[in-house]
């Protein structure tokens, strides 16, 4: 399972199971607050404040190389990136601070702990794994007119992009992609149209001033529904053997992205190159 869906919204795994487990430790602490201590209901929001500043922070300074040519992208936590043991170090000591003067009733604390961190095992052991779906049969055009076959483009690593031009988190993350598709070594990049015709994939590539190499027109997406994918965008890593390895589902960072391609290509036996994952392509 690659994705949660609820109606009409879907959520990756990850997020989902962050979401429940904030509320479960919400929760928790309100619980503590009538039982124990009203002080925990003061504590509980603020724990999941510090928390998620740590992380973030230790995310940006693991990837500092790529956050500096990007300053503004700290603040694009749509795109997710966070360090949970970082994020566990700063709400720890914002609680030892903020019971400094009762650290008794701070033994309370470790329970809705316990309970976010059961929520968010729980359900990523649950949810995790993609199943390992084949190419696609069937031939599809690209925007430059050629016919490609995706089952004969096994023997290499592949990253496909499913997105459209109407899907705002595509069309964000697109630049990035396609700086990325431009210079990486050892993996071939698709982008997958989803439902849209020749005319207006290029009038938005055209009025973007973005270039890509190979980009499959899908009028029917067939490629979504071959891969169970509710939503868009979608990037699909797919190993050499032309299975499914992993899917990242909403719009993805420049660090997931690399993530990605780096498990394919040790999995593959290719060396990572750092150049290929820079940001001077697409800034």
């Amino acid at each position: 399972m690659n994705a949660v869906t609820i109606g009409p919204l879907f959520f990756a795994t990850d997020r989902f199971a962050a979401i429940l487990a904030i509320a479960a430790f919400l929760a928790a602490g309100e619980i503590l607050s009538r039982k124990v201590d009203r002080c925990f209901s003061s504590w509980n929001w603020q724990a999941v404040l510090w928390f998620v500043v740590g992380a973030r922070l230790g995310h940006i300074v693991q990837h500092a190389g790529s956050f500096s040519a990007e300053p503004l992208r700290v603040l694009a936590l749509w795109q997710g990136g966070f360090l949970v043991w970082t994020g566990i170090a700063a709400a720890a000591a914002f609680t030892l601070f903020f019971f400094r003067r009762n650290l008794k009733t701070a033994l309370w604390t470790p329970l809705p702990a316990a309970a976010a961190a059961f929520i968010a095992v729980a359900i990523i052991q649950l949810t995790a794994g993609a199943p390992a779906t084949p190419l696609p049969p069937g031939q599809f055009l690209t925007l430059d007119g050629r016919t490609i076959v995706p089952q004969n483009l096994q023997g290499a690593p592949l990253v496909i992009n499913l997105w459209a031009t109407w899907c705002p988190p595509c069309r964000r993350e697109m630049p990035m992609m396609a700086g990325v598709a431009a210079t990486a070594q050892g993996v071939t990049f698709i982008f997958v149209n989803q439902g849209e015709g020749a005319d207006a994939v290029g009038s938005y590539m055209a009025s973007e001033g973005i270039a890509l190499e190979t980009v499959l027109l899908d009028s029917l997406g067939l490629f979504g529904r071959h891969y169970a994918v509710p939503g868009l965008p979608a990037t699909l890593f797919i190993g050499g053997d032309g299975k499914l390895r992993s899917i990242h589902m909403g719009e993805i960072s420049r660090e997931k992205l690399a993530e990605g391609i780096e498990a394919l290509q040790e999995r593959q036996g290719v060396p990572m190159a750092a150049a290929s994952i820079g940001s001077s392509a697409d800034r």
